[in-house]
């Protein structure tokens, strides 16, 4: 007889990365029942919406025209406690945490897999919710989360029967904060869409992808592109876009958010993505690589496993904002792009393919059963 397994998430609200992930959770496990404390259909992955089970807080929630779940994350802990997963007959609980999702293992007596996109990163690191939020209100606002937070990744960590990371800086925070091993398992990478096309010329120009937020430290890459007198183009939205155009010169483009198919093309024909913020793991990175697109990356969390210098891309390092713009422009300036040949970059990307995220995951899974 087959394992029931149940697959927690924090909310279903928007589709990133993370929810690509609990999509490839469902996927090993299609019997299984996605609980979440809250979602909307706009979050939900396609082909799940049957299977997602919402909490106490979903009334909420929709009350409050599913505008912000912010107000809510305090409340996420005691709702996955308390709310459909704690009636369901399972073998197993596979929990994809960010900040308060740990605390779904006390509503069931049944092994436990935690996937961790990281500990609360804002949580844990001063200096990241220092960049996060400006301002008194928001400042003490994310200050007393924060405390939530941790306090809640200290009460079930110790719990989690087994511990997987999605890359291997975020294992270094869980040993840190944690005090917890942890296996790497990387996040799933659609390499079947993100693909190479021939027909697809390469340009001058490279290009920054994602969303426009103070972690992502785009605007340095554009104070590089500027510095290195090189063309860039700008994907994304966000509110760091201010500071963003205020570092622009004439050789750099704001594109905003794209279609899927638009965005890829750009990656398709760009010399080189660039990537000046500290991700967990970074899935753009290789999203670009499955293009046949190298990567200009600074050289610290997830690019360290993505990122293979002198094979798929370079990295980057500095100690400050200014040292950084200043390597990246050295590097925009030298880079050569008859090292990085097409098969080289699309090989290595497979190896973050869904179906080597299912294996591996699968093992874990079984694992503690």
């Amino acid at each position: 007889m087959a394992s029931k397994i149940a697959i927690v998430h924090e909310r279903l609200t928007d589709i990133a990365g993370s929810e690509h992930v609990v999509a490839e959770l469902a996927a090993i496990w299609p019997e299984a029942e996605v609980h979440v404390p809250f979602a909307r259909a706009e979050g939900i992955p396609g082909g799940l919406a049957d299977r997602v089970r919402t909490g106490p807080l979903q009334r909420v929630y929709r009350a409050s025209g599913e505008k912000s779940y912010a107000p809510l994350l305090p409340l996420v802990p005691w709702a996955l406690r308390h709310g459909s997963l704690r009636s369901a007959e399972v073998d197993a609980v596979v929990v994809s945490h960010h900040a308060f999702a740990l605390a779904a293992i006390g509503a069931v007596d049944a092994p436990s897999v935690a996937y961790v996109h990281s500990p609360a990163r804002w949580a844990w690191d001063s200096s990241f919710r220092r960049d996060e939020a400006a301002g008194f209100p928001k400042s003490a606002a994310l200050w007393t989360l924060a405390a939530r937070a941790r306090g809640n990744e200290r009460k079930w960590a110790p719990r989690v029967t087994a511990v997987v990371a999605n890359s291997t800086a975020v294992r270094g925070r869980i040993e840190q904060w944690w005090d917890r091993a942890a296996t790497v398992v990387h996040p799933p990478v659609d390499t079947k869409f993100f693909s190479p096309d021939h027909g697809v010329k390469k340009g001058d120009y490279f290009v920054a992808v994602g969303r426009l937020v103070p972690y992502k430290q785009v605007p340095l890459a554009v104070a590089a592109a500027v510095e290195a007198g090189v063309r860039l183009i700008v994907v994304g939205e966000g509110r760091d876009m201010d500071r963003a155009r205020a570092a622009a010169g004439p050789g750099v483009e704001f594109r905003g958010r794209l279609p899927g198919a638009e965005m890829r093309d750009l990656v398709r024909g760009a010399r080189a993505l660039l990537l000046p913020g500290e991700e967990d793991f970074g899935i753009v990175p290789v999203e670009a690589m499955a293009c046949g697109t190298p990567v200009i990356a600074l050289g610290r969390g997830g690019a360290v496993d993505t990122v293979r210098p002198g094979e798929t891309g370079v990295l980057v390092d500095g100690d400050d904002h200014r040292e950084v713009v200043h390597n990246f422009a050295d590097a925009l300036r030298s880079f050569d792009d008859s090292r990085y040949g097409t098969e080289a970059l699309t090989s290595w990307a497979d190896t973050f393919s869904p179906a080597e995220f299912r294996r591996k995951m699968a093992e874990v899974v079984a694992g503690v059963l």
